[in-house]
């Protein structure tokens, strides 16, 4: 069925609008693997910053640091997936329809910011710039439940108008 961009904007047509909702796979698979995202991201700081064991040689690597650290990168690539998963119905038609802007630009942003500081910690960061680029990763990756949250909650209001 195709819908011509002006029939989108006519009112009684936008709460139908396809896309804006994203399908129970789409929503259930995102919200999981954030969810197992974030988790192992806390996980991994807990291990790497608490619980490390202290031995007759000082304080040693938790057997929980590196499973939790390649948990996490499991997840973000499922996540990339995902999100790109939603470009062409989900954030495209949201683009087109104005809607929940704010919001959207904002987890598109720290999506992005995840993305790149994910990437240069692994790739890129050295032993003067791995502090910086973990600070950052850190704060975005616990700041995502919370904007996935707005995000979800500010979307169903704006459909509610």
């Amino acid at each position: 069925m195709r819908v011509s961009k002006q029939s989108l904007h006519h009112p009684s047509r936008v709460i139908a609008a396809p896309g804006m909702r994203l399908p129970a796979w789409q929503r259930r698979s995102f919200h999981g693997v954030c969810g197992l995202l974030f988790f192992s991201g806390v996980a991994w700081l807990a291990a790497h910053f608490i619980l490390r064991p202290v031995n007759e040689f000082g304080v040693a690597v938790n057997p929980l640091e590196p499973w939790s650290m390649k948990l996490h990168g499991a997840a973000a690539m499922a996540v990339l997936w995902l999100v790109g998963s939603m470009l062409y119905l989900h954030i495209r038609r949201g683009l087109a329809l104005r809607r929940n802007l704010l919001a959207g630009w904002s987890m598109i942003g720290l999506l992005g910011l995840l993305t790149l500081t994910g990437y240069a910690l692994y790739y890129i960061a050295g032993e003067d710039s791995r502090p910086v680029w973990s600070v950052l990763h850190w704060i975005a990756g616990l700041l995502l439940p919370a904007l996935v949250w707005l995000h979800v909650r500010s979307g169903r209001r704006s459909l509610q108008r």
